[in-house]
């Protein structure tokens, strides 16, 4: 069994075009032995954004403080804090923090896509 607690994982700043005050911590993937998904849990400051982008997987995310304006296939949604969200293969998201607390959020991609760092298919 793996254990460990999300403040003791490394944060990375998420530095790719399209975003903005978004770090990523790795909690589960590849490098561990996960045959199947990736658990990743990121942070964005107010202000912050993802990548608006799409990408042929589909992810689960689970908003675990914080509120967003979460864009999907062209529709705006507010999401807070005990949301879950299913984001189905190639379907346009981003997910923005308008609010002036920190966003926080665990995403679950198949292990075929963490490579390690965050792409802009996450």
């Amino acid at each position: 069994m793996l254990k460990r607690r999300i403040e003791e994982t490394p944060a990375t700043p998420v530095e790719i075009p399209g975003v903005e005050g978004v770090t990523m911590r790795i909690m589960i993937g590849r490098k561990d032995g996960a045959p199947n998904f990736a658990m990743r849990h990121y942070t964005v400051a107010p202000g912050g954004f993802t990548p608006r982008h799409q990408h042929n997987y589909e992810h689960e995310v689970m908003i675990t403080s914080g509120s967003a304006r979460v864009e999907h296939d062209g529709e705006f949604h507010t999401c807070r804090a005990g949301d879950i969200l299913m984001i189905k293969p190639n379907v346009l998201h981003q997910f923005r923090n308008e609010s002036a607390e920190p966003l926080s959020f665990i995403c679950l991609v198949p292990t075929s896509f963490d490579c390690g760092t965050p792409t802009p298919g996450s």
